[in-house]
């Protein structure tokens, strides 16, 4: 089983949000990022958001040092 994370720090927002999420399955960590996207981002919890979240996960976990930040298109 290989560890996933999803880091917000590589995504721009107005708050530049810090926070980095990880698990050892995908099940458990869509379940704190849905969480997280909805109590601090105040996203609605949808099967969209799940849906997008989920593309979003990577193997391994977070980096120490942040990655640079998306650009907007």
């Amino acid at each position: 089983m290989t560890r996933k994370y999803i880091d917000c720090r590589e995504f721009p927002s107005d708050m530049n949000c810090t926070v980095a999420l990880s698990a050892d399955t995908d099940q458990e960590l869509l379940e704190a990022a849905v969480q997280h996207a909805v109590a601090v981002h105040q996203h609605q919890d949808t099967p969209e958001l799940r849906s997008e979240i989920t593309k979003l996960f990577k193997e391994g976990t977070p980096p120490v040092v942040a990655q640079p930040r998306a650009q907007p298109a």
